[in-house]
């Protein structure tokens, strides 16, 4: 197809307490995805990108076998301890998905707890959600999804005899816990319309489950359900998270009939995390803490604060992001300085002598951009804590650490097959001033031989919302952008969490605006700083990072040569108007909500696809899953149509739809690749670099 598709204008009124707008393109919406005019135009969308990309196809092929090279065909994580036996992941050459396996002690043979491969026969998607032994190990439950929406099926494998029963369990949430009885398993189910996970469910070995117990049903559809288990076994939870509030729930695992006790009822701003050590819960809060702080509380005084006392106290320069429990020391993962960094916390009064000094203290690292993240620990009687390290040169190493004597083990790096010499590269960490004066980090990564003379290409990533910070860590399929002269960089704009809960909440609702004017501020301090041409920036962002970089299009479009928006989420206020829509009701508090005026005005001020207007536009690749969960594919799909029928210029606008993936993409480890090529070959095109 030689000529871009045209949507047909089909004027549509979208109703709000606050007016009616219309939607030329609503029509593109298909709950059943089965239209044959909506599938039609999707086709049409695909083949016109095709087309267009036809000239630059080799050059595609070529960076995917490039990027795929440089993988271990036959790599395997980094084996754990797990009450007796030895479980790791492992993948064989040519296939695509893990096999999951586990060795009791050192000397026996290896034993398969599942192989995806397998599993994946027949299925054009196949992805596992999660997989739990009990207690016993007889048992495995498992979740898979096989059409990229996230609504997994439950299912259980005897492992004595090597049996998958019959039974199935359909539309569940990736989240398991066993009860210690060895035959109770907690699973959370979804309504299916919404997919939020609703009812905590216990299900009992051999029995049927349509007569399940219902071990609670969530009516506040703001929340998040999942459930989990204590690392000690001794206790199940049930965790509900919204934008600012949480509640848990506790029962002992070995209680026969799960009877739940609520640890504090959920308020307000007052968010909290549970973990069991001895007699107490370590809790991670924001009570009287913006950036958290850990309280130990003894078991059953949780409705009395005079009982919390502090273990990690509050620091306004320090956030707690998360934490684990030792016998020894508690390990908590922490942004400070815009980058994730690892304290121990020797356990005892005033911090104990049983670890060292007593004192808190950082695993150091002697790069300048970085991210340290905890590992599988499960375990509690030891002094090694087991960490991940990365960078943006260094791939993901596993490391022991020893807490008494500060010895790194190192355990694994990732390969990276053929010639990468981590010596080739230079990582920068810096901070460029935004409009009101705030200071964006920023992490950078280009070739040693890089010159800061304005000419280089830029690559700007940035995701900036719920408070998910973006790592500078390694990716080798970066590297085929790098090695051909590109700058990449990523702005860690408000809306994230690297500088703390102040940054996230300056970042969001009535503040959403600065994730955005962010971005434009850190493209042209690197420009005017050197680290590229103007005429050759682009920016890239997935998700709400799509939304990113889709506002900023409008915002700003002549800073852009081209801009890759990956799944985008880009109809705010259509979508926030709709609560039968998959994960709306509960990001009011991240995006607003459009029944108040206030908020509706807010969103539609920068919501990216009802301010498409008639200018010229930088390049655009957008991408969209059929079976989006998170972000559906008729947002990116009608803001697409809008651009093509409003923008001013002849730049590529192409759109790509995996009709057979969600909000993730492929699943296949090889597969997932293809997108990327697609994606390289765009930007590389663009940049006029063609070899």
């Amino acid at each position: 197809m030689s000529n871009p598709p045209i949507a047909a204008a089909r004027p549509h009124p979208v109703a709000s307490p606050h007016g009616v707008r219309t939607d030329p393109y609503y029509w593109l919406r298909d709950d059943e995805r089965a239209n044959p005019q909506v599938l039609a135009y999707l086709a049409a969308e695909n083949a016109y990108r095709e087309h267009r990309m036809s000239m630059t196809k080799p050059f595609e092929d070529a960076l995917y076998e490039e990027i795929v090279a440089r993988l271990k065909q036959d790599d395997s994580s980094v084996p754990y301890l797990k009450r007796g036996y030895w479980y790791h992941t492992r993948f064989e050459p040519g296939k695509e998905h893990p096999i999951f396996v586990r060795r009791f002690g050192t000397a026996s043979p290896e034993e398969i707890l599942i192989d995806a491969n397998s599993h994946a026969l027949g299925h054009d998607y196949y992805r596992i959600g999660a997989l739990e032994v009990s207690p016993g190990g007889g048992w495995l439950a498992f979740c898979e999804d096989t059409v990229g929406r996230r609504q997994y099926t439950l299912r259980f494998k005897n492992l004595r005899s090597g049996e998958i029963l019959e039974v199935a369990i359909p539309d569940v949430e990736a989240d398991l816990a066993w009860a210690n009885d060895d035959r109770t398993l907690l699973y959370v189910e979804k309504d299916p319309e919404t997919l939020l996970g609703l009812y905590v469910k216990k299900h009992v070995l051999g029995t049927d489950p349509r007569h399940d117990a219902l071990a609670f049903e969530q009516n506040d559809k703001t929340f998040y359900t999942g459930v989990s288990k204590s690392k000690s076994e001794r206790f199940v939870f049930i965790h509900m998270e919204s934008t600012v509030s949480s509640e848990w729930r506790y029962a002992e695992a070995g209680d026969p009939k799960l009877e739940f006790k609520t640890f504090r009822p959920h308020e307000r701003d007052h968010e909290y995390q549970l973990e069991h050590r001895g007699g107490d819960f370590i809790v991670r809060t924001n009570w009287q803490a913006r950036n958290f702080r850990l309280m130990r509380v003894p078991i059953g005084r949780e409705a009395d604060r005079t009982a919390w006392s502090d273990v990690v106290a509050h620091r306004e320069d320090t956030f707690i992001e998360d934490f684990d429990v030792f016998d020894r020391f508690l390990a908590v993962s922490v942004r400070t300085g815009g980058l994730a960094k690892i304290c121990i916390k020797p356990a005892g009064e005033g911090g104990g002598a049983e670890a060292g000094s007593g004192d808190e203290f950082f695993i150091d690292s002697d790069e300048a951009a970085y991210a340290t993240s905890l590992s599988i620990n499960p375990e509690a009687d030891t002094e090694l804590l087991r960490y991940a390290y990365s960078s943006l040169t260094t791939p993901t190493t596993i490391y022991d650490y020893n807490v008494r004597t500060r010895e790194k083990i190192l355990l694994k790096r990732d390969p990276v097959v053929g010639s990468f010499d981590p010596a080739n590269y230079r990582t920068q960490f810096l901070f460029a001033p935004a409009r009101d004066g705030t200071q964006i980090p920023v992490s950078l990564v280009y070739r040693k031989e890089f010159l800061r003379d304005g000419g280089a290409p830029l690559l700007q990533y940035a995701y900036g919302a719920y408070g998910l910070s973006t790592d500078p860590v390694f990716s080798s399929a970066r590297l085929s952008l790098i090695d051909r002269g590109f700058v990449y960089a990523i702005a860690h704009v408000r809306g994230g969490q690297e500088m703390g809960r102040a940054w996230y909440d300056l970042g969001r609702k009535l503040n959403k605006m600065n994730s955005f004017t962010d971005f434009i501020d850190v493209t042209r301090f690197l420009v005017a700083e050197g680290y590229a041409g103007k005429e050759r920036v682009f920016a890239m962002g997935g998700s709400a990072g799509g939304m990113a970089v889709a506002a900023v299009a409008n915002l700003s479009p002549g800073d852009y040569r081209g801009i890759v928006a990956q799944v985008p989420f880009v109809d705010v206020v259509t979508t926030m108007l709709d609560d039968s829509i998959p994960l709306t009701t509960n990001e009011y508090d991240e995006w607003g909500n459009p029944n108040d005026r206030e908020d509706y005005d807010y969103m539609l001020s920068y919501s990216p696809y009802d301010n498409v207007r008639a200018q010229r536009y930088p390049a655009m690749f957008v991408t969209t899953g059929l079976w989006d969960s998170q972000v559906q594919y008729y947002e990116p799909a009608k803001w697409v149509a809008k651009l093509r029928a409003l923008k001013s210029d002849d730049n590529a606008l192409l759109l790509h739809v995996d009709m057979e993936a969600g909000h993730g993409g492929k699943s296949g480890r090889f597969q997932r690749y293809r997108e990327i090529a697609m994606e390289y070959a765009f930007l590389l095109d663009q940049a006029d670099i063609h070899a």
